[in-house]
């Protein structure tokens, strides 16, 4: 089982990404999928989840902000990131049943 997190990178405060998390080796649509991230220092937290039939839920800190989506034609999940804020300066991570991304550096500026 793999999955191949991307779409990080360095944007202004105000800006948005849309981060990437590609799957393969495993039944991708039966199972829930999650978005994590970990900032320097800290630990590792939950930002947002979706169920097999689509179901979201969403850390406080960025609902209004973040979505997160899913093709199960193409194994893949998204998470879309708006109106970012310093504090989201974390490397993201996702993550199913027990297996987890290798990470992707998302850098905003003030």
């Amino acid at each position: 089982v793999q999955l191949q997190g991307s779409g990080g990178g360095l944007v202004q405060a105000g800006g948005s990404l849309r981060l990437s998390c590609a799957a393969s080796g495993y039944i991708f649509s039966r199972n829930s999928m999650d978005w994590y991230r970990q900032a320097p220092g800290k630990q590792r937290e939950l930002v947002a989840t979706i169920t097999s039939i689509g179901t979201t839920h969403y850390a406080d800190f960025v609902k209004g902000r973040f979505t997160i989506s899913r093709d199960n034609a193409k194994n893949t999940m998204y998470l879309q990131l708006n109106s970012l804020k310093p504090e989201d300066t974390a490397v993201y991570y996702c993550h199913a049943t027990v297996f987890w991304g290798q990470g992707t550096l998302v850098t905003v500026s003030s």
